[in-house]
Parts: structure tokens; sequence; C-alpha cells
């Protein structure tokens, strides 16, 4: 039985875009299952397989994992090949960190530039806090660029499973015309340059789905016909 995993929309659910990105770069093979956030069936749907009613959710046969580091740690236990995180003890341990931050963390800039893929590129005005929370991420992914990125293009060499974890803040950088500097404008280049982002982002253009709460110019929703 393939693995399954369940996501919300491609537009908006940066939650889902993470292990999907994941596991389309490092070749895992599985089935997935589209449910709009405001679909009305959306939480019996997704409670089959998450504790939380929340997505992404991802299924292996009887065994159901959902938070979306969880299902990094998962798949990287069950695909050791893929090395979704480094070899290197002192890398992974870096990577791990740097996650969790990312997975607990920035809630200002979450709440202020909600993913939204079809959004054409515009600049927007952010708070203190989430200037501060961007200068953290800049710092974060040239550090790891300087100290770790020796062997790719990406925040330890190969794209990984931190990597996954910051693919919606790149998103979110691009659409709202957020600035950073060298070191992570090129990351973020290179990260929107992969196969597995266009193939999202091309479905995420396709959705009929508008969600106001992540549509920040509400009532008028700007949308780009094709992606660019």
């Amino acid at each position: 039985m393939p693995l399954r995993l369940v996501i919300g929309n491609k537009n908006y659910s940066s939650w889902s875009f993470r292990p999907w990105i994941a596991m389309k770069v490092a070749g895992i093979p599985f089935e997935e299952t589209v449910v709009s956030l405001n679909a009305p069936d959306f939480k019996a749907e997704v409670t089959k397989i998450s504790g939380t009613g929340k997505v992404p959710a991802l299924a292996d046969g009887a065994v159901h994992v959902w938070e979306s580091l969880a299902i990094l740690e998962y798949l990287a236990e069950k695909f050791p090949a893929a090395q979704l995180w480094p070899a290197d003890p002192r890398a992974r341990a870096h990577a791990r960190a740097i996650a969790s931050e990312m997975h607990a963390g920035f809630v200002p800039l979450r709440k202020e530039c909600p993913m939204n893929m079809w959004r054409p590129p515009q600049p927007r005005a952010l708070s203190a806090d989430a200037k501060a929370n961007v200068a953290r991420i800049d710092a974060i992914w040239s550090d790891c660029r300087r100290r770790f990125g020796a062997a790719g293009p990406f925040l330890f060499g190969p794209f990984g499973a931190a990597d996954a974890m910051y693919a919606p803040v790149v998103a979110r950088f691009q659409t709202y015309g957020v600035d950073v500097g060298a070191a992570s404008r090129a990351y973020m280049d290179a990260t929107m340059a992969l196969p597995a982002w266009k193939e999202w982002t091309a479905a995420a253009f396709k959705e009929p789905w508008v969600l106001p709460e992540d549509e920040v110019d509400w009532p008028t929703v700007h949308r780009m016909e094709a992606a660019g």
C-alpha cells in the first residue's frame, strides 16, 4: 500500500507544503489527497488520519502521522537513503534545531504574510515584530549556507528536511517582496527553481478555492494567471 499524504489547498496551506516538497525532491512515492481548508467535510476527512484534525497527515498503512516535522522525522527513518537530515552529526543537530525553530516560531510573520502562491509579488508593510522574524530567518539561512552549504545550493548542501520546513517562508518572502541578503536570495532562487516547486505552484494556480482570511488585499483577490 503506497503512502498517502492528506494536504490542504496548495495555494494557502504552508504546513502541507513541507512534507509534500520533501517527498517529491527525495523521490519518495506517495498518493496525495487535497482537501480544501474551508470544505464542510474537512474535519471529518482529515480526522481519519490526523489526531488533531489538521493537515498535513500521512498514512502508511496502519501508521498515521501528523504535524509536518513529525512526518519528516518518520520519513527520514523509513527512507534513510533519502538523507533528509545531514549525515554529519554537527550539521544534523543544527538542522534539527532550526527546523524546530521554524515549527514553533515566527508567528508575526505567519500572520502578516500568509502563504499565497498565486498573489503577484508585491511588497507589504510589516510590523517591527515581523521584521525581526525576517532578520532572524535571513541570518539563519546565511549562516547555514556559509557553514554547511558547500555541497549544494541549499541550507546543508543537498535539499533536505530543514529546507522543506523553510520552503513556505521562501514563498512568503517572494510573494510579499521581502528583502534579504545575497546568500538568502540565492537560496530562495535555488528553491524556487526546483521542479517540485514548479509542480506545486502550477497546481495551486488551478485551484478554485478562495480563502478570504489568507488574502491580505481582500476583498480584492490579486491572482496571477500562470506561474512565471
